[in-house]
């Protein structure tokens, strides 16, 4: 159970992310409306406490594991909202990040003392 809550907490912290990104993005570069911007801070904010479900007690980690996830999540969104095509490239890097986030996160951590 911890590490499906830990993928969805990654995900759900992703899309608050890459939305709040892209929605500044939109704002500032495809002169969308302004609000689109004051959207993606807030959707940037969500992202900050999101981030603070996960399981895992340790920042650091947490916040490194989810470098990888914001790469290959990237690169998704690119492809669902964008129409980007990845190149063979893009993706044999999303999955060297993935794999990284699973090491990260899902290693055999020695336990603190307590």
């Amino acid at each position: 159970m911890t590490a499906l809550r830990t993928i969805v907490v990654f995900v759900l912290a992703a899309v608050a992310e890459i939305g709040g990104a892209w929605l500044i993005w939109q704002s500032v570069r495809e002169h969308r409306p302004f609000w689109w911007a004051g959207l993606g801070v807030m959707a940037l904010a969500a992202y900050g406490f999101v981030a603070t479900l996960q399981p895992d007690a340790s920042f650091g980690r947490v916040l490194a594991a989810y470098g990888g996830v914001f790469v290959a999540g990237s690169l998704a969104w690119g492809v669902v909202v964008d129409k980007f095509s990845p190149d063979r490239w893009d993706i044999i890097g999303a999955l060297v990040c993935l794999l990284g986030v699973a090491i990260i996160m899902f290693g055999p951590h020695p336990r603190a003392a307590t």
